[in-house]
């Protein structure tokens, strides 16, 4: 009887700890991206923060490549939303599937102002270790961003 006992303890410890660490990742996308709080990557991510995929291209290492993205993102796209579809967690893993939309009002990856909403979709990994993220890695469409952000083709199909 000890040994179920304390194997329906570890796996509620297991959900426990899955449960905090999926609140975690929640709290701190919803905190920088969709609220724009810079700070959130002060509270949420460790000094020793490391981002195995830079947010965008020259993107600096650690927890200031995850400011700037937000900030580069904010400026651009004021009304910025992220929508977590998904969060799966086993152990210290977070796995987040989310679509991010917003108006297009800045200057964007070298892209003047559309105007027009935009979306990007992603997947994002999270190593938690209590109560900080230390570790990330993501796929973003990337070309279906380049792709809303460059003109309109204005050629119709014809010409083609």
């Amino acid at each position: 009887m000890v040994l179920a006992r304390t194997r329906r303890n570890d796996r509620r410890m297991t959900t426990d700890r899955s449960t905090h660490n999926k609140q975690v990742v929640e709290d701190f996308i919803r905190e920088l991206f969709t609220e724009g709080d810079l700070g959130a990557v002060d509270r949420y991510l460790d000094p020793t923060f490391v981002n195995h995929d830079p947010p965008f291209p020259g993107a600096p290492d650690g927890p200031e490549g995850m400011r700037q993205a937000a900030a580069m993102f904010r400026q651009a796209v004021p009304d910025w939303h992220s929508n977590v579809e998904q969060l799966v967690a086993e152990s210290d893993i977070v796995v987040e599937r989310f679509t991010a939309r917003g108006t297009h009002r800045g200057d964007l990856m070298g892209a003047e102002p559309t105007g027009r909403e935009i979306t990007l979709a992603g997947i994002n990994i999270f190593r938690v270790d209590g109560d900080r993220i230390v570790e990330r890695w993501g796929r973003l469409d990337e070309l279906g961003l380049l792709r809303q952000l460059g003109p309109r083709d204005s050629t119709p199909q014809s010409q083609v």
